[in-house]
């Protein structure tokens, strides 16, 4: 069974690293680079964009949720998100990229991380989106389509997630065109080949 989307679909759940600290975004960004993150690790505080050209994931689930982030004030704050969550997932020419306004005598600064171009695509274990929106080209396989969130395999309060709210799970998901913003990203392992993070001065995304 092959289904096939287009539009604003509105998910969740997609990307690499993201904090408002620009300082601990570069650490945990060259910590990538030189493998220093092995383990599981959980970024998030506010949203961010992510573009890539192909995304190729097997055990897919999706379901709603809330994540957890900042409102326009700094306040915490609780956002719906449409989780997308893979076993396995390869993503070519990936691309990430996050604004940090009100930096003392900079304004806003820029972060954008790219992956995934150099003929390696990024390949990750176990990763979690929490997608806010996406655009993009799809393709599913072996498609189950409005069961239960705990027939899908998620636990009683896993991820801020209604055990009995709807959900959809598929063997195999090909998205193509991605570009989506979103607030948190998890995964088991996340091996990103052709590392480049650069600092921009202003606003610069990735779409």
């Amino acid at each position: 069974m092959e289904s096939h989307v287009r539009g604003g679909t509105r998910w969740k759940r997609f990307a690499v690293v993201m904090v408002p600290s620009l300082a601990a975004t570069a650490a945990i960004g060259v910590g990538l680079a030189q493998g220093a993150l092995a383990a599981s690790f959980s970024v998030s505080g506010q949203s961010f964009k992510v573009k890539a050209e192909r995304l190729e994931g097997k055990g897919f689930v999706q379901y709603g949720a809330l994540a957890q982030g900042h409102d326009l004030k700094g306040e915490k704050a609780s956002h719906p998100v449409a989780v997308s969550g893979f076993e396995t997932a390869d993503i070519t020419n990936m691309c990430q990229s996050v604004v940090t306004p009100g930096v003392p005598v900079f304004g806003s600064v820029s972060l954008v991380l790219r992956a995934g171009g150099s003929g390696t695509p990024v390949h990750a274990k176990n990763l979690y989106i929490d997608v806010a929106q996406l655009d993009a080209d799809a393709t599913f396989k072996g498609m189950d389509i409005g069961v239960a969130a705990q027939d899908a395999g998620i636990k009683p309060g896993e991820r801020n997630a209604n055990p009995y709210g709807f959900s959809q799970r598929a063997d195999e998901a090909t998205l193509t065109n991605v570009e989506q913003t979103a607030w948190a990203t998890t995964a088991g392992t996340f091996e990103l080949s052709g590392l480049s993070m650069r600092l921009h001065k202003g606003v610069k995304e990735c779409f």
